[in-house]
């Protein structure tokens, strides 16, 4: 590999450079590599000669003493011709001469190696890769571009077209290096041939290969250097190399044929060049083989030699002004017809706007400030004719130079964007370019100190923000445009500072939330505070509307998310990442806007865009508390009119109803979580309930303390029931008023009875139980009617009963009180248990001595067993009668199928406990 054979080359150069592995491009016995100084990063071109590449090709003279002498010899001749190359390059300093970097060098291995200027190739390698372009697209197909890996393994296309505007521009280059080197260096080049053209990064062609360069015959200035030895560079040893020798393609007559050495000798080979440009292939009209006798021979033969009848030997046709005026006085027999380089640059083949253009820009430094600023002023008009390599190498570069004139700073940047927005690869050119310069321009010195005189330049910049976002990456903006922005926000000019807030749209997309937050809010909303200015102060509001994820022309009548019924379609989309978060909003959004005093209506309404966004992102709570606060305080401002005050209140009402919706939408969750328990705790209260007053098994739901105290006898004189507070007495008075009618009073006596199940009427919602308005005390005792003998504590649970009397329905049609029929037989209770009939009837207990409101008859003097109050039914007789007494139980509480007033009794079978002897055996 070369690249080990390379590090052999120990020099200063490869110590002081970094150099790339594989050489770009080959021209003549060089081998081009890219290189990079170490110490600056500037980038160069290294030219390296390896010795090897003189070994004898031919063994005519070798294989004796005398043989290898003189091949080492004419090795010696070669590598004095090579050295002689590169110390006229450090001599001659011109536009169009080839620029030294670094002096040849010998290496340890015998070879040599000196740095240029950067070069992209050699005139005769981009024609190669033409002509392997046109065979690859066929016959007259269109040029393809090659994908060039660069030595660091990225790959790019290397642009290849050499159009009409860049041989026009190379040729003039050219011919301006010759024109050098005849009239103020005194040599001739004698070797010109595409080899010997480099084009340089700028798109620039360069004079090199001054191998076989000398003084002419005839020169009116002393010259130390050796003329050329015809006699030995027009002989090509077949032991050398081919392209380390003369090239009989391209010399003219007189310097082959007539041994004459002259300036003129230049200009035809410079005629045969313009010639190849346009040949397919690309090359010279004359094909030698390097043989001197078959050049002569063409000469002498008018259909080989190249002139205008032939076309000149080209392939291809050729522009009219080269054919009719130009070419004839290159390519002609006599030395003294052709024209010299000083006429060749002045011919009509140069003149053109677009040529015109480039000469100017190659003399733009020596030009007056005048003349300057009307060349930029017309420059965007002709800048979309001129070829986009032109464009990209040429004139870009040129006009980046001149961004150190701070009078003509805008017009310059105006149309270096208008350069980007033509070229197709006008990312790369501001990476490479254009960013490292606006660096430079704006950011020198750390921005210590504010020139006002790049402030223009500066409105320029924030006016195409946007064609510099969609140019670099984010990492590019954050590093070298937001430093330039930040400046425009801070700018003492209000219309800087407006292009600059302008820009925060496009900043949005490219920025990441971090950035957005802490680096460009800060410096907005320090600007929207401290500004005086109330067109400032709109575009602030209308920033802080882009921060939040809007536009500055949202329409407020497209869904806004705050009613709470959104379509889809009208849903806006915000910046994912790049809208502030809602701490943000809430902590120092709207505390910029709450500390605002400025009422004018321009502000208000700009201000009511911020809320409408402020609605989309804050909570409901802080919408609440805060901002519909806010919001009526700017609805209120004296300034506005009918119509703003009518927008103001829109967004109050659809922040009302968003907050509306979602409280209600909150209490629904929490009471659907615990709508079972709530239900249960509050069934007592409940109006027209009676499931307070039982269990789910039916039985009454009284309490411990209740149920100790009634078996105890252990009755509490404070408390009106055993029922405890759930029913109070009403207050007794004289007279017996009319009954009131509320949600959960009974039914009036004309109600319906029709019913036949009586039960359901206790179960139903709307009926409910009433408690007698009197004390368990005020009641008659209690006697039992049976024969039993009664037992010790018989006496202790009468007490406070002793004038109850169960309540009996009343008959809707008759007034008077239905008595109840005497007992069957013997039994718990002499007061049967009487069925709730359907028909709603109320209750009523026999009237005390003083007159109430419930219907009570007086108690009978008939004797009463201690538990009537209860009804209990007797226990069964037997396992088939459970049955008839699980009727008789339910039949007290409204249960029993039958409609008769009264229930039958059971009867007592001999020698079972009944009464009191058969519960206390229970407990």
């Amino acid at each position: 590999m070369f690249s080990s054979a390379l590090k052999s080359f120990t020099s200063n150069i490869s110590a002081n450079y970094t150099i790339s592995t594989t050489p770009t491009s080959i021209s003549g016995a060089w081998k081009v590599y890219d290189g990079k100084k170490k110490s600056t990063g500037k980038a160069v071109s290294v030219f390296v000669f390896d010795r090897k590449s003189l070994d004898p090709h031919s063994g005519s003279l070798g294989g004796g003493r005398y043989g290898g002498a003189a091949v080492r010899k004419l090795h010696d001749e070669v590598i004095a011709r090579v050295k002689k190359e590169s110390n006229l390059l450090a001599r001659l300093r011109h536009p169009s001469i080839l620029e030294l970097a670094e002096p040849i060098e010998d290496t340890r291995s015998g070879g040599l190696m000196f740095a240029t200027e950067p070069v992209t190739a050699s005139l005769a390698g981009l024609l190669q890769e033409k002509d392997d372009q046109e065979r690859a697209g066929g016959v007259a197909g269109r040029p393809s571009r090659f994908v060039i890996e660069e030595a660091d393994g990225t790959r790019r296309r290397r642009e290849l077209e050499i159009d009409e505007l860049e041989i026009q521009k190379g040729l003039l280059q050219v011919a301006q290096g010759l024109e050098f080197l005849h009239e103020s260096a005194g040599l001739v080049h004698g070797n010109l041939t595409p080899d010997a053209i480099y084009v340089n990064a700028k798109s620039d062609w360069k004079i090199a290969g001054l191998g076989f360069a000398g003084p002419p015959d005839i020169s009116s200035s002393q010259s130390t250097m050796p003329p050329i030895c015809l006699s030995e560079v027009l002989y090509h040893d077949p032991r050398l190399p081919r392209s380390i020798q003369l090239d009989l393609d391209c010399p003219s007559p007189d310097f082959a044929m007539d041994s004459n050495i002259s300036s003129s000798a230049d200009m035809f080979s410079l005629g045969l060049l313009l010639i190849a440009l346009y040949n397919s292939p690309h090359t010279s009209p004359l094909k030698t083989n390097s043989n001197l006798s078959t050049y002569k021979k063409l000469f002498t033969s008018s259909s080989t030699t190249p002139s205008t009848s032939n076309n000149f030997l080209s392939s291809r046709p050729l522009p009219k002004d080269l054919v009719s005026a130009v070419l004839p006085r290159l390519i002609t027999r006599r030395p003294a017809q052709r024209m010299n380089a000083r006429e060749f640059q002045q011919s009509q083949f140069f003149d053109n706007i677009l040529m015109s253009s480039i000469r100017f820009l190659d003399a733009l430094p020596a030009k007056t400030p005048n003349e300057k600023s009307q060349f930029m002023r017309g420059l965007p008009k002709i800048l979309d004719q001129f070829p986009k390599s032109v464009l990209d190498k040429k004139v870009l570069p040129v006009l980046l130079e001149e961004t150190k004139d701070k009078e003509l700073l805008s017009l310059v940047l105006q149309n270096v964007f208008k350069i980007i927005k033509i070229l197709p690869s006008g990312k790369r050119a501001m990476t490479e370019k254009i960013l490292p310069q606006l660096r430079e321009t704006f950011l020198a010195g750390g921005g210590k100190e504010r020139d006002t005189a790049k402030e223009a330049g500066l409105a320029v910049i924030l006016e195409n923000m946007e064609l510099v976002g969609e140019n670099c990456d984010g990492k590019e903006f954050k590093t070298d445009i937001m430093p330039i922005l930040q400046l425009g926000l801070e700018s003492p000019t209000h219309t800087i500072v407006d292009k600059s807030l302008g820009c925060l749209p496009t900043v949005m997309k490219i920025l990441d939330f971090t950035t957005i937050k802490n680096e460009v809010f800060p410096v907005v909303a320090t600007v929207f505070s401290k500004t005086s200015s109330l067109g400032i102060k709109v575009r602030g509001l209308e920033a802080l509307v882009v921060l939040c994820g809007g536009t500055p022309t949202d329409d407020s009548d497209a869904g806004d998310g705050l009613d709470g019924a959104m379509i889809g379609s009208k849903i806006p989309k915000l910046s994912s990442n790049a809208v502030l978060d809602k701490y943000t909003v809430q902590e120092k959004v709207v505390p910029l806007l709450k500390a605002m005093k400025t009422k004018e209506p321009a502000v208000m309404m700009a201000a009511l865009a911020v809320f409408q966004q402020v609605g989309k992102i804050a909570d409901t709570d802080f919408l609440a508390m805060e901002a519909l606060p806010i919001l009526w305080s700017f609805s209120l401002g004296p300034l506005l009119n009918l119509q703003q005050f009518q927008e103001f209140m829109d967004l109050i009402k659809k922040i009302s109803s968003k907050i509306e919706n979602e409280q209600i939408r909150k209490l629904r969750d929490l009471s659907s979580s615990g709508t079972t328990a709530t239900s249960k705790a509050n069934d007592f209260i409940s109006a027209g309930s009676t499931n307070g007053f039982f269990n789910s098994n039916g039985s009454e739901d009284v309490g411990e303390d209740d149920f100790q105290r009634l078996v105890l006898g252990r009755g509490n004189q404070n408390s009106g029931d055993m029922l405890g507070d759930a029913v109070r007495p009403q207050a007794q008075s004289g007279k017996q008023p009319e009954a009131p009618a509320f949600s959960w009073s009974s039914p009036p006596l004309n109600a319906n009875h029709s019913n036949p199940n009586p039960i359901s009427n206790v179960l139903k919602p709307q009926s409910r139980t009433i408690t007698p308005d009197q004390s368990l005390n005020a009641f008659a005792t209690l006697n039992p009617t049976s024969s039993t003998a009664p037992r010790a504590n018989t006496n202790a649970m009468t007490n406070g009963f002793s004038s109850f009397t169960p309540m009996q329905p009343m008959q809707p049609i008759q007034p008077p009180m239905i008595q109840p029929a005497p007992p069957m037989g013997p039994g718990w209770s002499t007061t049967p248990a009487q069925p709730i009939q359907q028909s709603q009837s109320t209750y009523s207990m026999p009237p005390s001595q003083s007159q109430h409101a419930f219907s009570m008859r007086p108690p009978q003097p008939q004797p009463v067993t201690p538990f009537s109050a209860f009804s209990l039914p007797p226990p069964p007789i037997s396992p088939a009668q459970r049955p008839g007494m699980q009727t008789q139980n339910s039949g007290y509480f409204g249960g029993a199928a039958s409609n008769t007033a009264q229930a039958p009794s059971a009867m007592k079978l001999p020698g079972q406990k009944t009464g009191l002897d058969k519960y206390e055996s229970l407990i």
